[in-house]
Formats: C-alpha cells, structure tokens, sequence
C-alpha cells in the first residue's frame, strides 16, 4: 500500500512530500526529505502506527538536500536500514563533505534553517543502483531506472504491482492543478539526457505517478506529455533571455517576475508560495543558463 506524508517545509503544505510503502516486511520511504523536516516525518508516521523503527528501506531518487538530507540521521537512529541510491549520489551520502560546500556556497547562511544536518551513511547501509535492478521491499517489486537531466544521480523506481513510478524531479513539480514547473536549479541541468529520462519513464507504462513536489498524480501519460511542453518552453524562455543586452542579474529578475505573475494566474497565493519554496524561480533561471552556456563552448 502507497501513501505519503507531507513534511510541512518552513511550515507550508505541499512542498515536499515523502512516500511511505508498507507492506508485510516493514516500511520502505522514497526520499525521506530534509533533516529540518523529520519531526514532521515522525510525526506523519506516528498518525498511522508507525515509527522509524518499522522503516526497513530508503530509495533515494537524488541525493540533493530536500530530498535525502535526513537519511543518514535516520540511519544512526536506525541502523537496520538499507539505503538505495545512485551510484554517482552514493558516494555523496558516505560523505557529504564536497556536497555540503556546494549546498553553503548556494545557501549560506541558511543552511541550518533550511536543511538541518545533513549527516553521513555508512557504506555498509548503502546498495549502489546503477539503473536496471529490481527491489523487494514492502511486499512488492520495484523497478530501478537511471533517469539523469535534473541531476547526473536521479534515478526512479516502478511499483510493478500498482504501476506507480516514483519519479522525483524528473516528472516536474506539481502543486496545484495541472500548472507544472521543470526544477531546473544547477549544476547538472541536462535537457537532452532529461528528455530520454523521459522515455525511459513512459516506456513503464506506469498507470500514475508520484511527484516529490507534491504528490500522486494520476493520469501518468498526459502528465508527461504536459511536462515535456513545460520543459521546453522553460528552457526556451531562459535561452531567449540571454540575448537580451543586460546583466544576469536583471535577466533573472526579469523571469522571475515574470514567473511569479504566471503563476498567479494559476493558482491561490499559498499555493504559488509553495511552488516557489520547492523551486526558487531564480536557481530556476540559473541551471538553464548554465546549461545553454555549455551549450555554445
């Protein structure tokens, strides 16, 4: 059975949610998010009888903080646990050192108040996934695909017996309605490889799918064939805004303004506060710049 816990990001809803399996041989977690949200997640828990202790694995889409923050504090607390991570992510979790200077260089000061710690996981506790496996977890068999353009260590999994993908960032962030976003923050922005992401995704014929940013989205293949239009015109947008005879700068604030006005069109004000927590418009701007840069070296 497939559920999930919404983790009350800097106490908003449908920011970040975590997925919560559970079958015969415990609980299985998808991306149990930061380590500032785990009360939440205990608490989310404890509304349905449960406790970390129950929890028997973690698949761990991508390793970038609002997603997997909190896994190595849950794995001290919890030992028993297994890890399944990419194998470009993997050797992050075992030591987040190099992660984490990039993240404060990004964030500064906010680190803590955002993220919480953000603590190691011992190798022993970690599968390495390369894409292509299956996992038995919570009486049930899930599929692995290597599914990189939002970050080179994204992987999802298929609930072959739901037909639900697990899909992370590599689906869009969804909060409200059909109003989709592409996460494009950098460093690892990659359209062509997100594209065949894609592919990779649709050729599971999964009958729905679970989104991080927020939730279970029904109807898989419209999903998709949305979000691919919203990943092209987001990236098409940035790359106009490069050949205009200003500053990056002003060239962010511009989309940004120009987001924030769509997507009040859109949907309620906490709403479009929540899509903005999930993805700050202005690393939005910056991952497909940096993309489009590489694009002409």
């Amino acid at each position: 059975m497939s559920d999930y816990i919404d983790l009350r990001f800097r106490g908003s809803d449908r920011v970040i949610a975590t997925a919560v399996l559970s079958g015969p041989d415990g609980v299985t977690l998808v991306d149990p998010g930061p380590t500032s949200c785990l009360p939440a997640l205990e608490d989310g828990l404890r509304q349905r009888g449960l406790t970390l202790r129950d929890v028997r694995h973690l698949l761990i889409t991508h390793i970038h903080l609002d997603h997997a923050g909190a896994t190595g504090t849950i794995v001290e607390r919890v030992p028993s646990i297994r890890v399944h991570v990419h194998e470009r992510g993997a050797p992050h979790m075992i030591d987040p050192a190099r992660l984490l200077a990039s993240a404060t260089r990004l964030y500064g000061d906010d680190m803590d108040t955002l993220w919480g710690a953000f603590l190691p996981v011992p190798a022993a506790s970690v599968n390495v996934l390369q894409g292509g496996e299956r996992i038995a977890a919570a009486g049930t068999s899930l599929r692995v695909a290597y599914t990189p353009g939002h970050a080179k260590h994204h992987v999802s999994f298929l609930d072959e017996v739901t037909g639900m993908a697990y899909v992370g960032d590599t689906g869009g962030i969804r909060v409200s309605g059909d109003y989709l976003i592409a996460p494009t923050p950098p460093p690892d922005i990659d359209l062509a490889a997100w594209r065949n992401s894609l592919d990779a995704i649709e050729a599971w014929q999964p009958v729905s799918l679970f989104v991080t940013h927020f939730g279970v989205v029904s109807g898989a293949k419209a999903h998709l064939a949305r979000f691919r239009e919203t990943l092209t015109m987001q990236a098409d947008a940035v790359r106009q805004s490069l050949t205009a005879g200003t500053t990056d700068e002003e060239r962010t604030r511009v989309f940004v303004e120009q987001m924030r006005r769509d997507i009040r069109t859109a949907m309620p004000e906490h709403e479009a506060l929540a899509t903005e927590l999930a993805a700050p418009f202005d690393q939005l701007w910056q991952g497909l710049a940096r993309y489009w840069q590489k694009q002409t070296v």
